[in-house]
């Protein structure tokens, strides 16, 4: 959407710091909460500031004991030939795998995530896990516990800032986002026991001992096509969701933790049956 088209739609008075921050709180969003966000920065109308200023009213309604995390992946760190948005020519492979650079959490752009987490990570204080792929940043007393340690296989399970955030207590805040987003269902796929889960490969480059590798991930054949389905009845079965407009968008709070329960328990009931509930 151009910028125009959300000056258009943008309905009374340009969206602010103070006027998100408010939206924020009405929601539910409190001091010292360990909070994860997916978003949307168009959704929200025409915000004054942009970017930054969806991430400055995001830490003041979180305060300096709260915990601001947000999804920084960069697929494209991978195997050209898995590539399908664009793929490219089979004789680019190899040079591709010889030649990309390796993951660095300062220089490495995310991918397909969006503006907020694309600025949100170039921000002072800020934490960004070491993960070619899956990466999280982090903001807030709970960063470094958070993104420390993200392990290299299985790069969305047990050894990841998603698992960190279980243990922590975390919410899932959709800002103008879909379930197709939530990265916290992914958690639940590792967790959970269902007919035609499998391990794949992956390949992406890294540094080892300050020295370039192309290196071998195993993971979980992972797949989202039922997060709508499973995100909404979790929302129509679970009294502690809040939902309300911030700006221009929809905003829906979940807690994380209650929100991967009921996925693994849907999961196993539903893949590989041909329902959905």
């Amino acid at each position: 959407m151009g910028e125009r088209e959300v000056v258009e739609r943008t309905q009374g008075s340009p969206v602010t710091v103070e006027s998100l921050t408010a939206d924020l709180a009405a929601l539910g969003i409190r001091p010292g909460m360990v909070l994860l966000v997916h978003s949307s920065l168009s959704a929200l109308g025409w915000v004054c500031g942009g970017p930054a200023a969806v991430i400055l009213a995001l830490e003041r309604a979180l305060g300096p004991e709260g915990t601001l995390v947000m999804p920084t992946h960069s697929g494209d760190l991978s195997d050209p030939a898995k590539w399908e948005n664009p793929p490219v020519p089979e004789p680019w492979w190899p040079i591709i795998r010889e030649t990309m650079p390796a993951f660095d959490c300062d220089l490495t752009p995310i991918r397909g995530v969006g503006v907020i987490p694309e600025t949100f990570r170039k921000q002072q204080g800020v934490e960004r896990s070491y993960h070619p792929q899956m990466s999280f940043a982090a903001w807030g007393a709970g960063a470094r516990r958070i993104t420390e340690g993200h392990e290299l296989h299985f790069g969305l399970g047990e050894g990841s800032p998603l698992a960190r955030i279980y243990e922590m207590g975390g919410w899932v805040l959709l800002l103008g986002a879909s379930h197709d987003n939530n990265t916290s269902l992914h958690l639940a796929e590792y967790r959970a026991s269902f007919v035609g889960k499998r391990i794949v490969e992956q390949g992406a480059p890294v540094l080892v001992d300050g020295e370039r590798q192309w290196a071998t991930l195993r993971d979980v054949d992972l797949d989202d096509a039922d997060f709508e389905a499973i995100g909404d009845a979790f929302v129509h079965s679970c009294t502690d969701v809040r939902q309300g407009a911030i700006a221009g968008a929809s905003g829906l709070l979940m807690p994380q933790r209650g929100l991967v329960d009921f996925a693994v328990r849907w999961m196993e009931k539903n893949r590989g049956q041909g329902t959905a509930s």
